[in-house]
């Protein structure tokens, strides 16, 4: 099966910033479901083994789609790295769902989509990103969470956040780039103003579409138990664990190996069985 991969497409959102979004599907007249990746805190598109992971999509017979967050630190001439710290101490919520959304504006649209099968995939805080959106939007009725978050009100307390409002700003450390990265208040204002919308509990309560809850059992950065608490929400989704698995299934960044690790092919697996069992 020949795959098409289109790569570094420029996505124009007038309410954030240009940001890029790549695109693997196979060569075929049929119309495909279409999957949409989130990635999470300090994530992007090309971090690790997501390149391999959306090429399996593509076998699978699915449209996979992945991107940046304008904000997320990256920049169009640089997707790689974290070049525009600015833009991360400047991103929030509310970009990141508008973001989303010129997504699938853009996607849904392509003659090669099935407008009718629209599945979000989202890692850790994209996950939480996905979740708000499934329930936002009726177009979308797929959804997967990856080691996600059950709630997006991860800000410092008390004196911290005190803290934080009187010097406009916190840093925090990227231990793989060692990076001193900002976030400004304006994140934690934009979540106060909009905290009802942000609600992830409320969002997974509430969602129609199929839902698969997949989570690691040795997962460091967000416990298992968020995992068991999104499936109580909604006792229609389906819990996967994967028994030892860590937060990001094995990979990292770099990832220089030429398959997936163990456990993000299980994962990878799991998630089409998924899709074409339900769509």
């Amino acid at each position: 099966m020949n795959i098409i991969k289109k790569q570094n497409i420029i996505i124009s959102n007038p309410e954030t910033k240009d940001f890029l979004a790549d695109a693997f599907y196979p060569e075929t007249h049929e119309k495909l479901p279409l999957v949409i990746f989130v990635h999470g805190y300090k994530g992007y598109k090309d971090w690790g083994a997501w390149n391999l992971m959306g090429e399996k999509f593509a076998e699978a017979g699915l449209f996979f789609v992945k991107f940046n967050f304008s904000h997320n630190g990256t920049t169009t001439q640089d997707p790689y790295h974290f070049s525009d710290l600015g833009a991360f101490g400047n991103n929030n919520y509310s970009k990141e769902l508008s973001d989303l959304d010129v997504i699938i504006d853009y996607f849904i649209k392509d003659p090669k989509v099935d407008e009718q099968k629209v599945i979000l995939i989202g890692h850790s805080r994209g996950g939480g990103i996905a979740v708000i959106k499934t329930f936002e939007d009726e177009r979308i009725n797929g959804l997967i969470t990856l080691a996600s978050v059950d709630t997006l009100e991860r800000f410092p307390k008390d004196k911290d956040l005190q803290k934080w409002k009187e010097r406009g700003v916190f840093y925090v450390l990227n231990g793989r780039t060692k990076q001193e990265m900002p976030h400004y208040y304006q994140f934690y204002e934009d979540f106060e103003q909009n905290a009802l919308r942000f609600d992830v509990e409320r969002a997974a309560e509430m969602a129609m579409a199929h839902f698969l809850i997949i989570h690691g059992t040795h997962d460091e950065s967000v416990s298992v138990k968020s995992a068991h608490h999104l499936h109580i929400l909604n006792p229609n989704s389906e819990l996967f664990l994967i028994e030892n698995a860590n937060h990001t299934f094995g990979a990292k960044e770099p990832w220089e190996e030429k398959h997936l690790p163990a456990d993000l092919d299980i994962l990878t697996k799991k998630c089409i069985d998924f899709i074409q069992q339900n769509m």
